[in-house]
């Protein structure tokens, strides 16, 4: 008997155990174990300064949860600006395939010198914050370019029905002149 009362304690004492720990995590929320993906991406490589950028994505996400569309602009001479998000429509959380766009034209930089590099780094996040690969594409201001800049677009975005998913909105400036100085001549 004196055993009996030494064991009973133990069992308890585990069950009571294993019954908080499954409680606990249960009233944990769900990791989300598979993010964001983008599958296909495109953009053209050089165009003129005021060019309206577009830059094809298509991505998926098997819980369908993608928030936000991260872009990051970098520019030789001047640094990295501040990401900018363009938030996903309900509609295009599971899977999404578009465009989105950037007016490289600045008012505050009303010239820029010709062939000024430019990357921009675009990835997804979910709401939980998890983030896709991230996709990198250079642009070059060409000198020379005059009117609409044409490209071949590559499978899966060679239709002409692909919807624009967002604006970046990032105003980039010379590397020589900060961004309230005035161009010089």
């Amino acid at each position: 008997m004196n055993m009996r009362k030494r064991i009973l304690p133990v069992i308890f004492g585990v069950l009571a155990t294993t019954l908080f720990s499954c409680t606990f995590r249960t009233a944990q929320p769900k990791a989300d174990l598979e993010g964001p993906v983008i599958t296909h991406s495109f953009a053209a490589e050089t165009g003129k300064y005021s060019y309206i950028w577009k830059i094809y994505l298509e991505a998926e996400d098997p819980t369908g949860d993608m928030s936000r569309i991260v872009s990051t602009v970098n520019q030789l001479g001047w640094g990295e600006y501040l990401a900018r998000n363009i938030p996903i429509k309900p509609e295009n959380r599971h899977h999404l395939k578009g465009y989105i766009q950037w007016n490289t034209f600045t008012s505050e930089t009303p010239t820029l010198n010709v062939s000024t590099q430019i990357t921009v780094k675009i990835s997804i996040v979910d709401e939980a914050g998890n983030e896709s690969n991230a996709v990198v594409f250079p642009l070059t201001f060409a000198p020379g370019l005059r009117g609409e800049h044409k490209y071949q677009l590559p499978p899966p975005f060679d239709r002409a029905d692909l919807p624009m998913l967002g604006r970046i909105s990032i105003n980039i400036f010379s590397p020589f002149m900060g961004p309230f100085d005035s161009p010089v001549p």
